[in-house]
């Protein structure tokens, strides 16, 4: 298709193009040597500098998305998740694909986005986050036992891991031990709200029956309490998680395909139609 061909399309769907991007984020004033170059930046109204100068990462972080600087215990709260889920771990598969693909001698500038985009999806990644977000935000009045009692009844029992609702279920056919302690920090933080306190009773609800937290709804209660949408806390979640994978596959750059398992032929399964 011509040029001219795509401008007569444009101007019969009556569309008119911004003439600059635009951003309510982010302010920079232009170099006088050179008007393609910033001279100062400023993020919602802070100098960037100053940002630099008298702010952390994660005071900052919120103040990107939020654009305002977060209170004392916001901080504390959200600079607590973000170590909580700096390294998903090598049983994640998010970790675990970054690992295979690093002893096959692939370029380590594409660990990351191997890694996230594994990180993108329902189990375990941005798509469970976002759907636990929206889980607590939609039953968050009512009562976390009568929920719980309700979803109990309706649920299937599966024979490989269960989830009652997003973020909420077992791992490896239990409850992960891990999780259980890491929120049991948050709640006694100052900064915790009604959210993780949701869901704290509809876990101590679900947990006669092997079910508990996963780190995923630990992140959307965090998340909401921190006053995130689910389309925010399922990418702040990949964000969060990406030193983790990316630490995992540099250090086993240069490491052979041996030093990775490989599934024997005895233990594939093929499911016959």
């Amino acid at each position: 298709m011509t040029g001219r061909g795509i401008d007569t399309q444009v101007r019969d769907r009556k569309e008119v193009f911004a003439t600059r991007s635009r951003t309510r984020i982010w302010g920079e004033k232009p170099s006088p040597a050179n008007p393609y170059l910033a001279d100062a930046a400023i993020c919602h109204g802070y100098d960037h500098l100053d940002l630099i100068r008298h702010c952390g990462f994660a005071d900052v972080l919120y103040l990107l998305f939020r654009g305002e600087l977060p209170s004392q215990d916001q901080s504390a709260l959200l600079d607590s998740l973000m170590v909580a889920l700096i390294n998903p771990g090598p049983r994640h598969p998010a970790c675990r694909a970054v690992m295979n693909t690093a002893v096959s001698k692939t370029n380590p500038a594409h660990f990351l986005p191997i890694g996230l985009s594994l990180l993108s999806g329902d189990h375990l990644g941005n798509g469970e986050v976002a759907a636990a977000m929206k889980f607590l935000l939609e039953n968050s009045g009512g009562d976390p036992e009568a929920v719980a009692g309700d979803l109990l009844e309706l649920a299937p029992s599966p024979e490989g891991d269960r989830r009652i609702a997003p973020g909420f279920g077992t791992r490896f056919g239990g409850i992960d031990p891990m999780a259980g302690k890491i929120v049991r920090h948050f709640s006694v933080l100052p900064g915790a709200g009604d959210a993780l306190r949701w869901g704290a009773r509809f876990v101590e609800a679900i947990e006669g029956h092997g079910m508990g937290w996963l780190m995923p709804g630990i992140a959307a209660a965090v998340f909401i309490d921190l006053g995130f949408s689910p389309r925010e806390g399922g990418g702040l979640f990949q964000m969060m998680s990406a030193p983790g994978i990316l630490a995992h596959g540099l250090e086993l750059v240069g490491q052979p395909l041996t030093a990775m398992p490989f599934v024997e032929n005895k233990d594939y399964v093929i499911e016959r139609g």
